[in-house]
């Protein structure tokens, strides 16, 4: 009996009331102006933990020329030899994270995910880059999920979506300065300078976590606080895995993930390699279309998910949907585009609205596991997504642009870009799915839009 009652705690489905259980007319709890400091902070990390990531795919050419490796060999780099650490890591560390300290978690990260990117400037050969990719998958393991709960308990019900949406910039910010940065060192001096200089910064901001981010309470800023003690391990994990919802959303991001990192760690070399872009066109133009057009499509997801959630927690799944609908024709125009001018142009639809499903399956995920349960959930949601996107998706690009190599020596990776078509519609449907499950919660919770 008390096993079962054990169980019962650990997949306990809501204890902090969602957002659109907030009741309309009433005064949102004032969030301190250091839980603001702390989320700019945690943005900060989150950039760096990008450019690290990034830095990849924007010197791919120059790595390419060097140590002379194949898309496919580049695909598996960027991809699954990544995801392995960064994703499977991920979940004992939330656990750990769960039951210590989640700033201590991070702060440890940020220095080993750092340290390890300038040991790829290093690297002399493939096996060597592998390695030291392996491990700064390895240290971006306890960077995000630590900070998903971390932010989730910093604000109140009713505006996490804003905060993860700001959070969110991370992604598009560090990828921009990872592809200005890290293009304009390399173009001024070697592609491994850019890592070895990146890597240099991050441990000096790993020091700077320590020191300036404080724990917060967990559950603290609920509308109804959990008083339960630490959740098992396993019983996390049987309730993340037996919760539709949650499985849902983790399979509809894993599906948008296939394609923004199949087609994101392939994007710098296809605008230079079949568009005739330069390195120093790509430093300028390519990171302003990141910085600008992803950026917004954060923060304007934030919004919209705070908004219509209120009105039924099914926008957390018909959002991302129809983001993902109206993306498909500028994302197919940017792969036909002829010229690299137009094609950066027609990139700007997809970069704004491919990353909805972000924000929407975190804000999700954190509200509907208890507070002691919300690093490990953040783990699980991106050991599924993470995997079956940042794990397969570069490596099915690389694989096919190889595959194509022998029939269309000069658009192999233009054929390989458009075979990620389908997987948009796989990702829609999965979000539609998962929101008539929510309004069939609602109805059975007695929430009505």
């Amino acid at each position: 009996m008390a096993g079962e009652a054990h169980r019962g705690a650990d997949t306990a489905r809501v204890v902090a009331v969602p957002a659109a259980a907030v009741e309309p007319g009433t005064t949102p709890l004032a969030t301190p102006a250091r839980s603001w400091l702390v989320l700019v902070i945690l943005c900060g990390v989150y950039v760096l933990n990008f450019i690290d990531r990034s830095l990849l795919g924007t010197l791919a050419k120059p790595i390419q020329d060097t140590l002379h490796i194949t898309d496919g060999q580049l695909g598996r780099i960027g991809g699954l030899y990544f995801a392995l650490f960064y994703c499977f890591i991920a979940i004992p560390v939330g656990w750990l994270a769960d039951r210590t300290g989640r700033v201590k978690i991070l702060a440890l990260a940020c220095a080993i995910w750092s340290a390890a990117t300038s040991w790829c400037g290093l690297a002399t050969n493939y096996t060597q880059l592998v390695a030291a990719r392996m491990m700064v998958g390895f240290g971006e393991a306890g960077g995000v999920p630590p900070s998903y709960a971390i932010i989730t308990d910093s604000f109140p019900p009713g505006q996490r979506g804003t905060a993860l949406g700001i959070y969110n910039l991370g992604p598009p910010i560090g990828v921009a300065l990872g592809v200005a940065f890290g293009a304009s060192i390399a173009a001024a001096f070697n592609w491994r300078d850019a890592f070895m200089a990146i890597g240099v910064v991050g441990v000096i901001v790993a020091i700077g976590i320590k020191l300036f981010v404080r724990e917060p309470v967990q559950g603290g800023l609920d509308t109804k606080p959990v008083t339960a003690g630490k959740s098992s391990f396993w019983g996390t994990c049987g309730m993340f895995f037996s919760h539709p919802a949650l499985m849902l959303a983790a399979l509809g991001s894993g599906a948008t993930q296939f394609i923004t990192y199949g087609a994101g760690n392939f994007t710098v070399l296809f605008l230079m390699r079949e568009k005739h872009m330069t390195l120093g066109e790509v430093a300028l133009w390519y990171a302003l279309l990141v910085a600008i057009a992803m950026s917004a499509g954060m923060v304007v997801s934030g919004r919209v998910i705070d908004k219509y959630v209120r009105r039924t927690r099914a926008a957390y799944a018909t959002v991302p949907a129809a983001s993902l609908a109206l993306a498909i024709p500028f994302y197919l125009g940017f792969v036909w585009s002829p010229s690299w001018p137009l094609a950066v142009a027609l990139l700007v639809g997809p970069m704004f609205l491919n990353y909805f499903y972000l924000t929407s399956s975190i804000a999700l995920v954190q509200e509907e596991v208890r507070p002691d349960q919300r690093v490990m959930a953040g783990a699980l949601l991106l050991l599924v997504m993470n995997f079956i996107g940042l794990g397969l998706g570069p490596t099915y690009v690389g694989a096919a642009s190889d595959y194509f190599q022998a029939a269309h020596p000069a658009h192999s990776l233009q054929i390989a870009l458009f075979t990620l078509t389908p997987f948009y519609v796989i990702a829609i449907i999965l979000f539609l799915v998962l929101a008539r499950i929510l309004r069939r919660e609602d109805r059975a919770t007695g929430v009505t839009a």
